[in-house]
């Protein structure tokens, strides 16, 4: 049995996950950052990096403890170094640079979003290479082809906003605290998301790249005009959102070439609306859909820790101790920028 320790700091959320080659998740704990974040309605990096400092170690100890391991027991550790906040991934990675070199186990310095693009497989063990991937958190929005371990194509980007964060911001438009998703989704039960007129950004286009920025910005001048509530605010935009993952994956899977199936990861993944319409768009194509299970959608090691196990499978080499953190990491390096796109693309 492989046995690999991972640790994710890259955002808001301090976890730890202890996972075999057997997919199986012997243990794992993740301590939320909610309630030291919700005053500013938002992420602050600074704040975030002293609560990772803080509980890390002990949730290390903890998932060892449950599982009745050691460090000795482990057969690698695997870290996010990136992308994300700086302040906190160097947090994780330095720990779990230490680790390594106590133990004299090899370091996976892990591609956060490859943890979340190999995170299906871990659920799904007839996930079979290549895939399409949609992939949509608080940081980021693309479709890739997911051909391997390390093997990435990305067809798609966003040109300003990801989605989880338009998400977010129209939360705090409506003034329903953070984190935003899961409370828009929660209120757009309530309304017809028909009743607000909003944009549907780059519907239609060729190139299957996404925008939010202006459909944020809609419904904030909707929001000032007085004629709308905001149950029907919060459906309007949930299903203009929709309307163009839809649309935008629609037209990469065109250009794709054949895949095994169609797979939705990151936090936005968690949202029901949007797994139900990527089910259908999945149909369409006579493609089999795939999500992970809610608790491997926002941000978790178990993830981290997966991808170093297949990186083990894989016979891909240990990263080296001096490997620095990156607040910036492309999954398809090689992919050319999106008409105008901004630095975040």
């Amino acid at each position: 049995m492989t046995l690999v320790l991972g640790i994710e700091s890259s955002c808001d959320e301090t976890a730890a996950a202890l996972v075999t080659d057997g997919r199986v998740i012997l243990a794992q704990a993740i301590a939320s950052q909610e309630a030291e974040h919700a005053p500013y309605g938002g992420v602050v990096p600074e704040i975030a990096a002293r609560a990772h400092a803080e509980r890390l170690a002990p949730l290390i100890a903890r998932v060892l403890d449950e599982a009745g391991v050691t460090l000795a027991d482990c057969d690698a550790v695997a870290a996010t170094a990136g992308p994300g906040l700086i302040g906190g991934v160097m947090v994780g990675l330095v720990s779990a640079k230490a680790l390594a070199m106590a133990s004299d186990r090899p370091l996976f310095a892990i591609n956060h979003l490859e943890g979340h693009a190999l995170s299906p497989r871990l659920a799904d063990a007839s996930l079979a290479y290549p895939y399409a991937l949609l992939l949509v958190s608080g940081g980021h929005c693309q479709i890739l082809r997911v051909e391997g371990v390390g093997k990435y194509r990305r067809l798609a980007t966003t040109i300003d906003d990801a989605l989880g964060e338009a998400f977010d911001k129209t939360a705090k438009i409506l003034g329903l605290g953070y984190p935003g998703g899961p409370a828009v989704e929660k209120l757009a039960l309530e309304g017809n998301p028909k009743a607000v007129p909003l944009p549907r950004p780059l519907k239609g286009r060729p190139e299957p790249h996404f925008s939010f920025a202006g459909l944020k910005s809609a419904v904030l001048r909707a929001k000032e005009s007085g004629q709308y509530s905001d149950a029907d605010l919060a459906a309007s935009f949930q299903q203009a959102a929709l309307d163009c993952i839809l649309d935008r994956t629609r037209r990469a899977l065109a250009e794709m070439g054949e895949v095994t199936a169609l797979v939705v990861a990151g936090g936005v993944a968690a949202n029901r609306t949007v797994r139900a319409g990527l089910e259908g768009l999945a149909a369409e194509f006579a493609l089999p859909f795939t999500a992970p299970p809610l608790p491997l959608c926002t941000d978790n090691a178990a993830m981290i820790a997966w991808a170093g196990v297949e990186r083990l499978a894989a016979c891909f080499p240990a990263d080296p101790l001096d490997f620095q953190a990156r607040p910036r990491w492309p999954l398809d390096p090689d992919a050319e920028p999106a008409r105008g796109a901004g630095v975040k693309a």
